[in-house]
């Protein structure tokens, strides 16, 4: 298929290429750029007319929870694993229609992860190329010791070392961990570090020995220290960094990937009264300042060269599936991104967390041909990509 009259982001840089063409040549782009350029091609090849409309190359959600049911953010794990497995088919296609072509878990419910995943690659359900998790994985009192179906709980080495082949036998590609807590729980809170170093080395260890990757929710500036130390592969959160946490993600930058993952906190500062919580009580717990110091940790990030991706623990209640741009809207208005940098930070980076290859989350020779066909100017208004009746989602070179 020709796809011309394009207006083209490869997100390879900034800038957009007017009256461009895409050649693709069954799943993989063949050529995209400029019509002068267009290498001669058969004059039968089928047409489509993209109408000058903005394309794009897909985008990839890296801090997705696809089994989390919109719930209550204080009930995430108390969802029935027949209602969470139901409500992550209809998320699945949910997300791939939101513009979001590929997905790396964060935490998955019970081992519903790993059925979207093989459902989702043999054709029996409509999702994102996905990256599969298991249950987050923690230490006894960590943020995650709680009732339900989102956790598994090991003390010591040996007891994680055997939680991750565990997780490895059941097919996860992610081993998602918790370095530390949250504002909200009086018992793990955001600055209070899971596991001792041995502990977190031992799961990154038997996590690599697998091929396995691992994902680490990691606030405070010594859990990112001892994430980095270890060798995970993604950090989300990085809230509160100090120099020396910079330094350490700017010495990794080319192995690791940073979500701030905001939409949490934005939102449940917005909508906590829906919650039964007063705003008062959500300053308190110091989620308004844990907003600001992402701001800064973010600018120095940039600064940095380390690279941001989004993805912000979509899947509650103040922070549905589908909502998955407001990310880019986020990276716009808050940290002082020009839109075509969030577009990168979601497609090129975001392609490059999901697969090192380099074929996912830009478009060029020999590229997947993913993409977004958008009525619309999302370099001039990010907030489009939020509207799903005016995106045409394309996957591995059929439209979806």
């Amino acid at each position: 298929m020709l796809i011309e009259n394009a207006r083209l982001f490869t997100a390879l840089d900034d800038a957009a290429i007017e009256d461009a063409v895409l050649w693709l040549d069954g799943d993989r782009v063949r050529y995209a750029g400029p019509r002068a350029g267009l290498p001669d091609m058969p004059a039968d090849e089928p047409r489509f007319d993209a109408a000058g409309q903005f394309v794009m190359p897909g985008m990839t959600e890296t801090h997705a929870h696809l089994s989390f049911a919109d719930a209550s953010p204080f009930a995430i794990g108390e969802t029935p694993v027949e209602i969470a497995t139901i409500t992550a088919v209809r998320n699945a296609e949910l997300m791939l229609r939101s513009g979001f072509t590929a997905a790396v878990s964060f935490g998955s419910t019970y081992a519903i992860d790993v059925a979207l995943r093989d459902s989702i690659n043999d054709g029996r359900i409509i999702g994102p190329r996905l990256l599969a998790a298991g249950r987050d994985l923690g230490a006894t009192a960590s943020n995650i010791d709680s009732s339900g179906g989102l956790s598994q709980i090991a003390d010591g080495p040996w007891a994680l070392r055997k939680a991750v082949r565990e997780q490895r036998k059941a097919g996860v590609d992610v081993v998602k961990v918790f370095n530390d807590g949250e504002n909200i729980n009086p018992v793990a809170g955001a600055g209070e570090i899971t596991f001792h170093d041995e502990e977190i080395n031992a799961i990154v260890d038997e996590a690599h020995r697998r091929g396995l990757r691992v994902a680490s929710h990691s606030r405070s500036a010594e859990a990112v220290k001892q994430a980095v130390r270890a060798g995970v592969d993604y950090i989300g959160h990085a809230n509160y960094l100090d120099d020396e946490a910079v330094d350490l993600l700017a010495e990794h930058r080319d192995r690791l990937f940073v979500g701030p993952a905001i939409a949490w906190e934005v939102q449940y500062l917005v909508q906590c009264e829906s919650l039964g919580v007063t705003k008062e009580t959500v300053r308190a717990q110091g989620y308004e300042a844990e907003i600001d110091a992402t701001i800064a940790s973010v600018e120095k990030l940039r600064a940095a060269g380390v690279r941001l991706v989004v993805g912000g623990d979509y899947g509650i209640s103040i922070a549905p599936h589908g909502t998955y741009a407001k990310d880019l809207q986020y990276f716009v208005e808050l940290f002082g991104m020009s839109p075509a940098e969030a577009i990168i930070c979601a497609t090129k980076s975001g392609g490059e967390a999901y697969d090192a290859g380099g074929e996912f989350g830009v478009l060029r020779q020999g590229s997947m041909a993913d993409l977004l066909l958008v009525d619309g100017d999302p370099l001039s208004d990010i907030t489009v990509l939020q509207d799903h009746d005016r995106l045409q989602v394309m996957k591995g070179g059929a439209w979806v």
